[in-house]
């Protein structure tokens, strides 16, 4: 897809193996994922990175496949949030312009996957940051593509929908704006991302306790984010194998704020007991799940589960649950 005759495209791979005139990387003030692994392959020194709004330009960083490496100082992951990520993106491609020789490729990751953001609305953030800055003439005038990597080919293929959606053609003729990004029962009704008004992340969101393991992606996928959706929720869920540090905070905060938790108590995963326990403590609403197969523990056996045998029998009956509930809790508290 194209904007401004700059190509816009998500691929399947390894960003650090992906050759672009600039690989740009988010610094959260401690390094994880690829970003950690950037820092060690470039041999880049931990008091050589950014503090929060400053930058670090490298040229020719050794073992990676892109001419240069830029890591933007941002503020710690679990403050990084929507607008966050829509900041990034449009520093990203401004800082492009500081880079000789003239840069022709950036190539990025996606933002806030794993750590509680609804990835269809970072997504969408990171585009539409993308979209300011091209619009508002922040870009290298070399510039003929942005790619942005990522390893799982379901989110390359779930994302490259959205994109699809975001860069929408009848839209771009209407003055080079972009449809709203969530799908036609999201519950909100259409804006334009590229307008001012345009806030990230400002929906409600549910929070979603579950195992995490791949035999849960096509529950999470198609039994429980499309109901969330329907009922005008973003829905996040945090993708962490260990409850440590900042996992922990983000976990609080964003149970904290959510306006309901759904939890799949399958399996009676521990981490998914202490998720359900802090949102009681915190007094939000939960929404507790669970497959036939599973023998509910401790004090969960008298509390009302909805059991289910079938994603698609999930989905009806989540649905209905939450239709319910918009009724006691409405509008849904932000």
């Amino acid at each position: 897809m194209r904007f401004a005759g700059v190509e816009l495209e998500v691929l399947q791979g390894d960003a650090l193996r992906y050759a672009s005139d600039l690989l740009v990387l988010k610094y959260a003030q401690a390094s994880y994922g690829v970003d950690e692994a950037a820092v060690r392959l470039a041999g880049i020194r931990v008091s050589e990175l950014p503090a929060t709004g400053d930058e670090l330009l490298v040229a020719n960083p050794p073992r990676l496949s892109s001419s240069h490496l830029l890591f933007l100082g941002v503020e710690p992951i679990y403050t990084f949030d929507y607008r966050s990520i829509h900041r990034f993106a449009m520093r990203a491609v401004a800082m492009a312009s500081e880079v000789v020789p003239p840069v022709r490729e950036i190539s990025m990751t996606m933002h806030g996957i794993g750590f509680g953001l609804d990835e269809v609305e970072a997504f969408s953030a990171q585009i539409a940051g993308i979209v300011a800055a091209l619009s508002s003439g922040h870009h290298p005038a070399s510039l003929r593509a942005i790619k942005i990597l990522e390893l799982n080919q379901g989110r390359v293929d779930r994302m490259t929908q959205v994109l699809a959606a975001l860069l929408d053609p009848a839209e771009q003729a209407r003055g080079n704006t972009m449809a709203d990004s969530r799908p036609a029962d999201g519950g909100r009704q259409p804006h334009r991302l590229g307008s001012a008004a345009y806030d990230p992340g400002a929906q409600p969101h549910a929070f979603v306790a579950m195992p995490f393991a791949a035999s849960y992606e096509d529950i999470f996928y198609y039994g429980i984010a499309p109901p969330i959706r329907g009922a005008g929720l973003l829905c996040e869920r945090i993708d962490q194998f260990t409850f440590t540090g900042d996992v922990v905070e983000r976990m609080r905060e964003r149970i904290a704020s959510s306006a309901v938790v759904v939890a799949d108590l399958s399996n009676a995963n521990p981490n998914v007991y202490l998720e359900v326990g802090y949102a009681w403590g915190v007094k939000v609403p939960c929404v507790l799940i669970c497959d036939k197969k599973t023998d509910l523990k401790f004090d969960l056996r008298g509390q009302r589960c909805l059991f289910y045998g079938s994603i698609m029998e999930l989905e009806k009956t989540l649905s209905a649950e939450l239709t319910a509930l918009s009724r006691q809790v409405a509008p849904w508290r932000s």
